[in-house]
């Protein structure tokens, strides 16, 4: 028997997929898409278009014919992730153990969309979210091969963390008052003493190595799976290098017992990077809860499952001797 996965993950507006809603969220639809082709890359105009059958929320995703997407920021605030994929990813990409998306084209803003956009290399396979894996434990090891492979990636010139990453990759202490805010509407719900010594402990716990490369959205939605295995990560629009302890969240959103235990063995990471990657995971748990204990219980119960995981393994760590490490 294998070791399950958590029958459930913490999703936030960011990292959710979604089914695709009707055509037209975020101004972009698929005849935008046909103008913007026409205007730019008139070579691929005559290609059918069509919404991919689950979506993302950073960017819309069309099918261009049946090799390619287009893939169109829906706000402001995604738009870096366009050139820095359009740079980056090309020179990741021999160094990684799997595929990841290939950058066809960018394209300018026009037809009344306001952003650059680009086209890519359709890529085979289906979310984690859409099939689950058979393997669970193989599956949290090839998942933490390519955390590692991504780390040793020269970070030579690369985008250091920051508002292009949502601090990912940065100090824990950006989301500091957030957290605690977020641990005061929980007060009387969740064990708020034991996450604020958790936290704590996280933001004691400074990154003082090198930086290096971070995808910074590990996730169900960015890995996709074909034939039961890892076969592609998506979405690396809030990737970076800095601290990598950002990628371990999916240990405790995702992976459980021994499916957990592979990930973080095959990651490898010293104590402070956990103690940082709990502290990530908290926050998220505890931002996401506060905003849906009331009104979405079945998300409530999975990012209140999540923050039970992390502050189990604080305990079991730690004890509750104190606020100092």
């Amino acid at each position: 028997m294998t070791a399950p996965l958590l029958p459930g993950a913490a999703l936030d507006e960011e990292d959710a997929e979604m089914t695709t809603p009707p055509d037209g969220r975020a101004g972009i639809t698929a005849d935008l898409v046909r103008r913007l082709l026409a205007e730019q890359f008139p070579r691929w105009a005559a290609l059918p278009v069509r919404p991919v059958p689950v979506d993302g929320w950073d960017n819309r995703t069309y099918r261009l014919g049946d090799t390619m997407t287009v893939r169109l920021p829906t706000a402001a605030g995604y738009v870096p992730a366009v050139d820095k994929e359009h740079e980056w990813l090309p020179r990741l990409a021999p160094s990684l153990p799997v595929a990841v998306p290939t950058v066809l084209a960018r394209g300018e803003p026009g037809a009344g969309y306001p952003y650059p956009w680009s086209v890519r290399g359709w890529l085979p396979g289906e979310t984690m979210l859409s099939r689950p894996v058979d393997d669970p434990v193989g599956f949290a090891v090839s998942v933490g091969e390519f955390v590692v492979a991504l780390r040793r990636c020269d970070a030579t010139g690369g985008p250091a963390a920051g508002l292009h990453s949502f601090h990912r990759g940065g100090p824990l202490a950006h989301y500091d008052g957030e957290t605690r805010s977020s641990l005061a509407a929980l007060a009387g719900r969740v064990d708020t003493d034991l996450a604020i010594e958790a936290w704590e402990r996280a933001l004691a716990a400074e990154w003082s190595g090198p930086p290096v490369w971070f995808h910074g959205d590990i996730a169900p939605g960015n890995l996709l799976v074909a034939d039961g295995r890892l076969s592609a990560v998506l979405d690396f629009g809030t990737s970076g290098v800095g601290d990598p302890a950002c990628d371990l969240v999916i240990a405790w959103q995702v992976f459980a017992g021994e499916s957990r235990r592979a990930f973080l063995e095959t990651v490898g990471d010293d104590a402070g990077t956990r103690a940082r990657a709990r502290g990530w995971a908290l926050w998220k748990a505890v931002l996401m809860l506060a905003e849906c204990i009331d009104r979405d219980p079945p998300q409530a119960e999975v990012n209140r499952r999540v923050l039970g995981e992390v502050l189990a393994e604080h305990r079991g760590r730690h004890g509750r001797s104190g606020r100092r490490p």
